[in-house]
C-alpha cells in the first residue's frame, strides 16, 4: 500500500520512518510513505501556502491552489485519478481499530496534513474522501495524526510484530488490553513486595488465558463499559464472560 503525505513540516516524519520495529514494514515498502512538500508547489518567491480567511477573523487558511497541483502530482504518479484523500480534522470521525484495520488491508491514501486555521473548504469538498480526528481536542496541525494512523497500519503487517502480538491489542476483540508482567518475580515498590500474579508462573495456558481474559472484561467494564455493551451487542461475549461480568456487578 502506498500513503503520501502531503505536509509543509516532511522533517517531522523521517525519525519515525527509521526507528523502531514499525520501520521494517517501511524498509520493505509493505507500507510505501511518500512525503510531498507542500512549500514545492507554492507559485510566489516566498512558496507561501496560506492566506487570511474571507470574512476576516484569526488565523490562516491553507491555499488552495498550492494544494489542487500536489494532489495532481500525487494522482499523475499513483495513476490513479481518484485516489483516497484523507483530511485530519477535529472535525472528522475519530480514528479507532475498526478504521487501522480498513486501511491496513487497502491500497492506501493521500494523507492531508492541515496547518492553521484549516484548508480550503472547496479542497475538502472537491477532494477529500474520508475526515478523521485522534480525539476531541485540537492540534497544531495533521501531521501528528498522520504519524499515528501510518504507526497503526505499519504494525498490523505481516512480519511487522510477532504474529500474535497485534492480536491480543487492546481493542482488536473490542475490549481493553489487561496487565502485563515481566521480571522479577517480586519487586520491593516503597518498602512493600509486590508479586507477579500467581497463575501467570503456573505454567498452565488455560488458566492464564482465562485470567488474562477475565482482566481484559473487568477493565473494559470499570473504564469503557461502552465496549463492553458493543461487544455484547455484536455476541462477542461468550457466556463465561457473561458469568463473569455478573459476579463482577454482584460484588462491586
Amino acid at each position: 500500500m502506498r500513503f503520501d503525505v502531503v505536509t509543509i513540516f516532511p522533517e517531522l516524519f523521517a525519525p519515525h520512518l527509521s526507528l523502531g520495529i514499525t520501520r521494517r514494514a517501511y524498509e520493505s515498502r509493505q507500507v510505501d510513505v511518500r512525503l510531498w512538500p507542500l512549500r514545492d508547489f507554492a507559485d510566489d518567491a516566498y512558496r507561501r501556502v496560506d492566506d487570511r480567511p474571507y470574512g476576516g477573523g484569526p488565523g490562516m487558511v491553507m491555499l488552495a491552489e498550492p494544494l489542487l497541483r500536489v494532489l495532481a502530482a500525487i494522482a499523475a504518479e499513483r495513476g490513479e485519478a481518484r485516489p483516497a484523500v484523507v483530511h485530519f480534522t477535529p472535525t472528522g470521525r475519530r480514528i479507532d481499530q475498526a478504521v487501522v484495520q480498513a486501511f491496513a488491508t487497502g491500497a492506501g491514501a493521500v494523507l492531508l496534513c492541515g496547518r492553521y486555521e484549516g484548508i480550503d473548504q472547496r479542497i475538502v469538498d472537491a477532494h477529500v474522501t474520508h475526515e478523521l480526528s485522534l480525539g476531541d481536542f485540537v492540534l497544531s496541525g495533521g501531521e501528528l495524526p498522520a504519524l499515528a494512523l501510518l504507526d497503526a497500519v505499519a504494525r498490523l503487517q505481516e512480519g511487522v510484530l510477532h504474529a500474535p502480538s497485534h492480536q491480543q491489542d487492546s481493542f482488536s476483540d473490542g475490549l481493553l488490553e489487561g496487565p502485563h508482567y515481566s521480571r522479577p518475580e517480586t519487586l520491593d515498590i516503597g518498602g512493600a513486595e509486590q508479586a507477579v500474579p500467581q497463575v501467570l508462573l503456573s505454567g498452565h495456558h488455560g488458566e492464564i488465558a482465562r485470567w488474562r481474559r477475565q482482566q481484559a472484561l473487568a477493565l473494559t467494564a470499570r473504564r469503557r463499559p461502552d465496549l463492553v455493551a458493543a461487544a455484547r451487542a455484536a455476541g462477542r461475549l461468550t457466556a463465561a464472560d457473561e458469568a463473569y461480568l455478573a459476579d463482577l456487578e454482584l460484588y462491586s
